[in-house]
């Protein structure tokens, strides 16, 4: 494909970029229009790509409109959050509180979350939804057991002290 690079220093760029991209799909459009400014034809690129002909002349002609900006997929709405802005606000501020002493709880599971959302705003959220929902909010699903309120470390390493040796 006869195309020249958009901004000066793109294809030296390009190589950083494809390296450092995760989403695969982002990554097969920089690629593409890498390899169109080494100057190969859309059935090549689309043939190593494993993307139809047509796919690489729009991301390889988006990029000659566009640029490197241009390539990148837009981001999709998707469908709306039961909960308002303000209500998600309101969520991590009780979510960054940790559990209240009445809720026998050391650290919040999804089900608990669910159960929370549930009590403060009367919407029902699925497991897998709420797991979303926090990975949304900065939250992390899978995070370190919380040492219990009653472990002593100097009776832990007397425990280990006093222990008979394995045989």
């Amino acid at each position: 494909m006869q195309i020249v690079e958009y901004r000066r220093g793109d294809r030296a760029s390009l190589k950083d970029l494809i390296r450092r991209e995760r989403a695969a799909n982002t990554r097969d459009r920089l690629r593409a229009v890498a390899m169109a400014l080494d100057g190969d034809d859309a059935p090549t690129i689309a043939r190593t790509l494993g993307r139809s002909r047509r796919s690489v002349q729009q991301w390889v002609y988006t990029y000659r409109d566009g640029g490197l900006d241009a390539v990148r997929p837009k981001p999709r709405p998707g469908r709306r959050s039961f909960l308002s802005e303000q209500e998600r606000r309101d969520l991590v501020k009780r979510l960054r509180a940790g559990p209240a002493e009445a809720e026998a709880l050391s650290a919040f599971r999804g089900e608990d979350v669910g159960k929370l959302i549930e009590s403060m705003y009367g919407k029902a959220y699925s497991l897998s939804g709420i797991y979303y929902l926090l990975h949304s909010l900065g939250f992390e699903q899978l995070v370190p057991r919380p040492r219990h309120p009653g472990h002593d470390p100097r009776k832990a390493k007397e425990f280990v002290r006093r222990r008979a040796p394995l045989v």
